[in-house]
């Protein structure tokens, strides 16, 4: 592909001052300038011109996504690798800033976003709200600034707040409101603060005395708040587990979405808290290539580079096209090596790249080539490659959609998200669903309950 009029015939004038005096011999000499070629093809070898847009336009195309409103335009791909290998913008929530508009591809973009280094963004997701210069393109690595509803608290003191909560269930009756009011307002840390502050005080335990006052839901919702953080994790991996059944999209919701560190900390306590090997549960109560994927997720050894290697996309989507697509019958372990070993930002690189090669999206090739646990496991991780605060929006709408209310999943996302990025969530969840994450809790809980999950949420 050329351009008319470029390079300018007979090279780049002379730029005054350049070379550096004395300096001559590093730099290269005026109008002697080319571009590295680019792994993975761009430009395309011998001119032509960059591939058409696939036909599908729903990609990604996961179930509760918004559809992508004609991904790639027509044209070009506005993340085709330049000189170096970066594309202009790496793209996708979670993952950098798309070239315009609210979201990437139709995927809702979280705002809350800074470069690495760089000072919090402003919500047009450029720092200072200016978009960098197409000249110049973004650093080389960009991270997103996610932020949670719940704040620690300034000015705090655990021994004052342990003597609310006493007189809030001292004598007859419980003043539930003023529970409500230190519990939503301090961060996890705190809270374990009170707790010790209260048995040093009353020598009582607090969580006991209100397990005695509290009851249903907003006994599970407050006794989860007061939980560490990994230990919560821990409680819920082992109760999914327990008894007769087991809840697979628990594990999924813990396994495919934590980092590396959350993991090992998860794996660790469940050992010292319960006993048990996490491995042997979930080989006890999973089987074929599901317990493989939850396996895999337990080890913690993700690739956690934030660098995304282009030419490793291209053949990482090569190898998942003729695992699936590409032949009769599946090779699950080639899918299983990959989404549980790439780096997130990898895996969205991988994603655009299978579209190109696959005139299709991979979530939805992972709907065709698998079904049951396996493919639900699969796509999250995906969904949390691509934007995972719409994965936990998706997962909050259905567990309050239709008839009734899947309590423990709404409290478990709500608690374990609200110190990380619940703000986005939120978000997110308005884009994809025209209604707010505060308005659909308030229409399908009540009392208490309602008022402690609406103070945490925030309007």
């Amino acid at each position: 592909m050329s351009y008319p009029g470029y390079p300018p015939s007979g090279g780049y004038p002379a730029f005054p001052g350049y070379p550096p005096t004395g300096q001559e011999s590093v730099y290269p000499p005026a109008g002697q300038y080319s571009y590295p070629a680019v792994p993975g093809g761009y430009p395309p070898a011998g001119g032509g011109t960059y591939p058409a847009a696939p036909p599908n336009a729903g990609y990604p195309g996961a179930a509760g996504y918004p559809a992508l409103g004609g991904y790639p335009a027509p044209g070009g791909y506005p993340g085709a690798p330049q000189a170096g290998g970066m594309p202009p913008y790496p793209g996708g929530p979670g993952f950098g800033v798309p070239p315009a508009g609210p979201g990437f591809g139709g995927y809702p973009q979280t705002p809350a976003q800074s470069y690495a280094g760089g000072g919090p963004a402003q919500i047009s997701g450029y720092p200072g709200g200016q978009a960098p210069s197409p000249m110049s393109g973004p650093p080389a690595v960009m991270v997103q600034c996610t932020q949670g509803t719940i704040q620690a608290a300034p000015n705090f003191d655990a021994g004052s707040d342990a003597e609310i909560l006493r007189k809030a269930m001292k004598g007859f009756g419980t003043d539930e409101q003023a529970i409500i009011n230190v519990v939503a307002n301090r961060s996890n840390d705190q809270r374990q603060k009170i707790k010790a502050a209260f048995k040093t005080m009353y020598g009582k335990d607090l969580i006991k005395d209100l397990k005695s006052e509290l009851n249903g839901n907003v006994e599970e919702l407050i006794l989860a708040l007061f939980m560490p953080g990994t230990y919560y994790d821990a409680w819920s991996l082992r109760h999914a587990m327990k008894g007769a059944g087991t809840q697979e999209r628990v594990l999924i919701e813990i396994l495919c979405t934590r980092t590396n560190q959350e993991i090992r900390e998860i794996v660790n306590c469940y050992k010292s808290e319960f006993g048990r090997d996490i491995e042997q549960d979930i080989r006890a109560d999973t089987s074929g290539h599901f317990e493989r994927l939850l396996i895999s997720m337990c080890q913690g050894n993700r690739d956690e580079n934030q660098t995304v290697d282009y030419q490793k996309a291209q053949e990482d989507a090569q190898r998942l096209y003729q695992a699936g697509e590409g032949k009769l019958g599946t090779d699950e372990s080639c899918f299983n090596m990959v989404l549980a070993s790439r780096s997130f930002p990898q895996l969205k690189a991988t994603v655009e790249a299978y579209s190109r090669i696959a005139n299709r999206d991979l979530l939805s090739s992972i709907d065709r080539e698998f079904s049951g646990n396996v493919e639900r496991g699969l796509k999250t991780i995906l969904q949390c490659a691509l934007n995972r605060p719409a994965f936990f929006a998706e997962r909050l709408y259905y567990s309050m959609k239709g008839a009734g209310t899947d309590d423990s999943t709404l409290i478990r996302i709500i608690v374990t998200r609200s110190e990380i990025d619940l703000v986005q969530i939120k978000q997110v969840f308005t884009q994809m669903y025209q209604k707010t994450l505060a308005t659909m809790i308030a229409s399908d809980t009540s009392g208490d309950y309602r008022r402690l999950l609406l103070a945490i949420v925030g309007q």
